[in-house]
């Protein structure tokens, strides 16, 4: 069996046309590269086509600057758009975080047990509890306070955080504050948010003690990128459990924290292994 951290990710969209299973496919052949894992997928009502390529190369000296060079001349006559991952790539990422740590203690454990891969170069917070627990991983915690008044200059100073760390990805993980149309379109396809996800959809304060009153007999949670509607950006992850009448408010809370990190551990996942595409506002998530 073959580990996907020791797979090199060729990940590709472009115009639905024939041939594009072939362009990627032959050339990996050529270049002697085992494929340990494919899948496309064609949007025929968009027109577009994706497809994401797992392999193992051959030959000990392979060289991924040159592959890219080779492979983009193939690519440019599909406008094909790709990019290659190398194995054991840790993506460099910023939490951000309110008072409740649920989220980010899983993330914080999947990282530090190396079940993602990624590499957390800070934690930004808008109330100072949580440092501790940043500390005790070691890890950078900006307290950026907000108010009404300094919600502009607070963003800014998250923007800051995020390009001097270098980071790729934002995670959400529980920041309890609307971002700004501005910061929004700034994180565009690269900050993933997470909420609870229940129907009839209760909003406001304490949805879990509401969905009680009415007896809800589902409750989830949703992943997806950020936009301009709140919690309605780009859906990556779902999660649901089943509840019934003897699932008082408190077990509601319980079952939806846990549903809650494991579809934000699973987006992020499905991101970092790039197995999720854009397109017309919409994902498109080779799971397989």
């Amino acid at each position: 069996m073959h580990s996907e951290n020791n797979s090199w990710i060729l990940s590709a969209q472009c115009p639905s046309r024939l041939g594009t299973v072939d362009v990627v496919t032959r050339f990996l052949k050529e270049q002697g590269c085992y494929i340990t894992e494919l899948h496309s997928f064609d949007d025929y009502r968009g027109g577009q086509f994706f497809i994401r390529a797992a392999f193992l190369p051959e030959q000990a000296d392979f060289d991924g600057g040159d592959f890219r060079e080779q492979f983009n001349a193939r690519a440019s006559a599909f406008d094909m758009h790709f990019e290659l991952t190398p194995p054991d790539y840790r993506l460099p990422v910023v939490i951000m975080v309110s008072k409740t740590d649920h989220c980010l203690n899983d993330l914080l454990y999947r990282y530090r047990t190396g079940q993602l891969a990624i590499d957390v170069r800070a934690i930004v917070s808008n109330h100072p509890d949580l440092e501790p627990l940043a500390a005790w991983h070691g890890l950078p915690y900006h307290h950026l306070p907000i108010t009404p008044e300094t919600k502009a200059e607070q963003e800014a100073q998250v923007r800051r955080v995020v390009e001097e760390s270098g980071a790729e990805l934002v995670i959400l993980a529980r920041y309890m504050q609307v971002l700004s149309p501005e910061l929004c379109h700034h994180f565009a396809g690269r900050a993933i948010n997470i909420h609870h996800s229940l129907l009839p959809g209760f909003k406001g304060a304490k949805p879990y003690h509401q969905a009680y009153e009415k007896g809800v007999k589902l409750v989830g949670a949703t992943a997806h990128y950020i936009n301009d509607d709140l919690d309605e950006g780009p859906i990556i992850a779902q999660g649901v459990e089943a509840v019934d009448h003897a699932h008082y408010p408190e077990d509601l809370v319980a079952r939806g924290r846990d549903i809650e990190c494991l579809t934000l551990a699973r987006a992020v996942r499905y991101h970092l292994q790039k197995r999720v595409f854009l397109h017309a506002g919409r994902t498109v998530v080779l799971t397989g």
